[in-house]
């Protein structure tokens, strides 16, 4: 388990220099506009994507897990999966190109549209699911590495100019589809397609409440980007976009221990073994705990040195927006331990999707009242309540059906803590350093400050856990 997480931990890191190492290039080459423009579009064919995953890149990590040891029961199940998968990419793909065809809002970018159409006919080649659900995270950590070290190659080399956005679509297909296929190519030496004996039917009624929940949990996440396209403008989709990339890219580290142990929790549940599934949760909701909230905090003090830094003077406006986007990693963070690592290893999927549901009503209304007048603030709002709603329902359901205790007091004392970052940035800002000098000053004090106060005055078990690998 903890060279998974090492590699799991290593993806994480991965994904977050991308973004901080690409998107400021970018972004102060192509402006807002160029960025909300492409954004705009990517998201747009990925809602589509969404729709042909059919909940599978969840479902598949608990079904994989099961067969992790027998290679016929594996290679079936693959097969299955697969097999369902190919043929909703295909379905969509054609309802996608139908839509861009019969609507005018599309006609003069279609021809962006049509490449970024590639994203959901090769939407089936996503197969992260499978490699997760056998545990082996090195594999989906090096492809990543290789394929965002070559994307990031392509956008210092053909992203010079205003007119580059289209090569920037190019380049964020490449990086999504790249990853995709060679790792799609590369399963079949650990597996194989076996089309004897498949029972494709027994996955249509778990798939059902998956895929009903990954649409209504994509309506407040990915389709917030979509959705404020369509209400204001390109411009507000490139401010929205730089404060959400930078808080988006904290995500995956927030959620980075609970991605490894969904596996063992779902084959500990279906065991009935509750001793050990409640040890794993326990970890996992410390790491969650310690990591999120000063995450949250950092980044809602430090976001006017954040974005001048990552994005330019040009994107000035969106510094309220991130703050607004700074709650997402502790919302996110608690969402994706309640329902990926208890209520769906649990069965609860039906419970999940209501929580979701909650959501997606919330959001489609408030975006609907917010976007026309605050824009890209509006959004924001939007997307972080809808979060709220959700993290709520889940824990609501968790409470209800399970009986897990966690130690709600961690909270309190890293909120405690991490209070003072305020003051400890207010006193960096006087020194009037430069931008990068603020943040790295801001980063070391704070994390010196927050990692002596819960190891010497509240004693926390968990900083032991990084003490100990030094020693």
């Amino acid at each position: 388990m903890k060279k998974n997480y090492l590699y799991n931990l290593l993806l994480s890191v991965v994904n977050i220099l991308f973004p901080l190492l690409s998107f400021p290039y970018a972004a102060h080459i192509l402006g807002p506009v160029g960025i909300g423009k492409i954004q705009f579009i990517v998201s747009f064919a990925q809602y589509f994507a969404i729709f042909a995953a059919l909940g599978i890149p969840i479902y598949g990590i608990k079904e994989t897990a099961k067969y992790k040891n027998d290679s016929q029961g594996l290679s079936l199940i693959f097969t299955e999966l697969t097999s369902i998968f190919f043929i909703a990419s295909l379905f969509f793909s054609f309802i996608y190109f139908i839509v861009i065809f019969s609507f005018p809002f599309f006609a003069h970018d279609r021809e962006m549209y049509l490449f970024a159409g590639v994203l959901i006919l090769f939407s089936f080649t996503y197969t992260d699911w499978f490699y997760s659900g056998i545990e082996e995270f090195k594999t989906i950590t090096v492809r990543s590495i290789f394929i965002k070290s070559i994307s990031l190659i392509l956008i210092y080399t053909f992203i010079q100019t205003e007119a580059d956005f289209k090569n920037y679509l190019f380049i964020m297909l490449f990086s999504i589809l790249g990853y995709q296929l060679v790792s799609f190519l590369m399963i079949f030496k650990r597996s194989s397609l076996n089309f004897r004996q498949l029972n494709i039917k027994k996955h249509i009624n778990p798939l059902i409440y998956i895929f009903s929940g990954s649409i209504v949990s994509s309506m407040y996440s990915v389709f917030d980007t979509v959705l404020l396209g369509f209400l204001s403008n390109n411009r507000s989709v490139g401010l929205y976009t730089a404060s959400s990339k930078l808080i988006k890219i904290t995500l995956p580290f927030v959620t980075s221990m609970g991605a490894i142990l969904i596996p063992s929790i779902s084959k500990n549940m279906a065991e009935n073994n509750m001793s050990s599934v409640t040890l794993l949760l326990e970890k996992s909701f410390r790491f969650l705990v310690f990591f999120s909230i000063p995450i949250c905090f950092g980044l809602a003090i430090l976001s006017p040195e954040l974005i001048l830094l990552f994005s330019g003077k040009q994107f000035v406006n969106a510094i309220s927006t991130m703050r607004i986007l700074s709650l997402l990693p502790i919302f996110v963070g608690f969402g994706h331990f309640f329902s990926f690592q208890i209520l769906i290893p649990a069965g609860k999927n039906r419970e999940m999707f209501l929580s979701m549901l909650v959501g997606l009503i919330t959001s489609f209304i408030l975006n609907f009242i917010l976007v026309p007048t605050l824009l890209y603030n509006g959004a924001a709002i939007a997307n972080i309540t809808a979060e709220l709603f959700v993290t709520i329902g889940y824990f609501y359901f968790v409470k209800k059906h399970l009986k897990i205790h966690f130690e709600w007091k961690l909270i309190t004392q890293t909120v405690v803590t991490v209070i003072f970052f305020l003051p400890i940035i207010i006193l960096i800002r006087f020194l009037q350093l430069s931008l990068i000098s603020t943040i790295a000053l801001s980063l070391i004090t704070c994390t010196a400050f927050y990692f002596s106060i819960q190891l010497f005055l509240f004693k926390n078990k968990f900083v032991f856990t990084f003490i100990k690998p030094i020693k």
